[in-house]
């Protein structure tokens, strides 16, 4: 397990001397002092609780590098926390991610610090509009992106991240498929494994003869922003940056850049190329953590894209979550065992 070794601190002045060091240009001097003790309290609470925090790449930076124990993507997160014996898992994320922790840690405590953390991309479907889907589409496998709900895993035949749906689908062996609910997603993948892309009423059920994704009109309101005109301005300005988008993206934008991954993906990508600036298509908090660990590397991004619902989770409410156990997160145990099932379909996969 990759644990954090700043986040098991207790001692203010270490806390602080760390983000004076890290994010003196990302947090503003004056909160620096504030967030330490912060995270210092936060941090005695996880060993009263016997606690683990989880920490999204998309998390604040001192929340990211100051109080989460285990740090990567929704799936990593989720793999990671059952390596550990922590009774309580906090899950520093949107519902969905601790969901699914919940999902692959039934005998856990998970909470979650908001309950205003949601999804505009998990929201766009709903269980009954799977059902919909597969008496419209009888046979026809479901491809569930991991950013859903659990009850639309349930229904699935199949999860995948935005690293192994190609994967995913190909291990498939099937003509047409349901891929859902990205659609910026499915058009990159479909373009990827030679698929074409329709929509619920375009084509006879079973497509027949087609290779072809049956998709869903859901997006990420955060990367649906970013477009082609965003990166051609930036290589006027800056014609040695390097491009990275992530495939919840356009397809265009995808086309456009230098590399397309998830965000673990991009993290690696800056840390492992040689070049010395980047501009990330993605949530801008994780370009100021990857910026954090990276010093010598020039990262561009755009704050005015931020995603309104990891951004509801602070310290303060992270601190709550510990000194009140509150947030509790439930899944009922006939939905959790069948959306668990297309979980581990997709791990047999990769």
């Amino acid at each position: 397990m990759n644990t954090n070794p700043i986040a098991q601190s207790t001692d203010v002045p270490v806390i602080e001397a760390w983000m004076q060091t890290h994010l003196i240009h990302l947090v503003p001097e004056f909160e620096i002092r504030l967030k330490a003790e912060l995270a210092a309290q936060i941090n005695r609470l996880k060993q009263e609780r016997d606690a683990v925090i989880l920490g999204h790449n998309y998390m604040e930076p001192a929340l990211y590098h100051a109080v989460a124990d285990i740090r990567g993507d929704s799936l990593e997160l989720c793999r990671q926390a059952t390596a550990t014996d922590r009774r309580v898992l906090v899950f520093c994320g949107v519902e969905f991610m601790a969901e699914t922790a919940k999902i692959i840690n039934p005998d856990r405590t998970v909470l979650i610090p908001s309950q205003k953390a949601g999804c505009s991309l998990a929201a766009s479907i709903t269980v009954e509009d799977v059902r919909e889907l597969k008496r419209r589409y009888p046979g026809v496998p479901v491809v569930a992106y991991i950013n859903t709900y659990a009850a639309v895993k349930a229904e699935a035949d199949v999860c995948c991240t935005s690293s192994s749906a190609a994967r995913i689908v190909a291990s498939l062996n099937r003509d047409t498929v349901i891929f859902i609910p990205d659609e910026y997603l499915a058009r990159n993948v479909a373009r990827e494994t030679g698929k074409t892309v329709i929509f619920p009423g375009q084509a006879a059920a079973g497509c027949p003869g087609a290779k072809t994704f049956i998709a869903w009109h859901g997006k990420c309101e955060v990367h649906e922003l970013f477009g082609v005109q965003d990166i051609e301005d930036v290589r006027r300005q800056f014609p040695e940056a390097v491009v990275l988008a992530h495939p919840e993206c356009p397809p265009a934008v995808v086309e456009a850049a230098d590399f397309s991954g998830s965000t673990s993906a991009m993290i690696r990508y800056v840390q492992e190329h040689p070049a010395r600036q980047y501009f990330l298509l993605t949530e801008c908090a994780m370009a100021d953590n990857i910026i954090a660990e990276n010093p010598e590397k020039e990262v561009l991004r755009m704050c005015s894209h931020r995603c309104p619902h990891m951004a509801q989770i602070t310290l303060e409410d992270t601190r709550a979550a510990l000194d009140k156990m509150q947030y509790e997160v439930h899944v009922p145990e006939n939905i959790r065992l069948r959306a668990k099932a297309s979980i581990d379909r997709m791990l047999a996969a990769r």
